[in-house]
């Protein structure tokens, strides 16, 4: 968690003001320090790279929105080092950002998109239960993880759809 941490600070300490919204990096980096653990570390690098993806200068149109989420799941991938199968937050992440970009390119306003991809990512996050956990806390257990959701990808997935039913995502 430490290493994942000094990973994080110099992405968000050094050189000149991020292009993206001056404060919305902040989130980020009071969820990394606060929440603890690696999940807490990876949410608050999420965060910041959705933060830093917004524009100071205008309200995120949704096409900013996808591309804001989908740079805050890279950043999960990068910071983390987890791929999809490893039992871990990235196994609904994936499924949730995918969709998200599948059903917004083909038309689909903000809100029906995200709202469709967050049944996605529940769908991805029960599914880990199918799972041997490779990475993460879980992964101690082993073959013992299998037949227990991944408790990183069931938030990740409560989180997305909490968006979805807040009403947040409407014009």
């Amino acid at each position: 968690m430490l290493a994942l941490r000094r990973r994080l600070r110099p992405r968000r300490l050094a050189g000149p003001r991020r292009a993206g919204c001056p404060g919305h990096g902040r989130p980020g980096d009071a969820w990394s320090e606060a929440a603890g653990g690696t999940s807490g570390a990876l949410w608050g690098g999420a965060l910041t790279a959705v933060g830093t993806a917004l524009s100071d200068d205008a309200p995120a149109a949704p096409a900013d929105i996808v591309r804001a989420v989908e740079q805050g799941g890279e950043a999960v991938l990068r910071l983390g080092g987890a791929e999809p199968g490893d039992k871990t937050m990235v196994d609904a992440l994936v499924p949730f950002t995918t969709a998200l970009r599948e059903r917004f390119a083909a038309g689909d306003p903000l809100p029906e998109a995200w709202t469709h991809a967050a049944h996605v990512a529940t769908r991805a996050a029960e599914d880990t239960a199918l799972i041997v956990a490779r990475r993460g806390r879980s992964r101690v257990l082993g073959e013992k993880s299998v037949g227990t959701p991944d408790p990183g990808a069931t938030s990740f997935a409560l989180l997305m759809s909490a968006i979805a039913d807040s009403g947040l995502l409407q014009n």
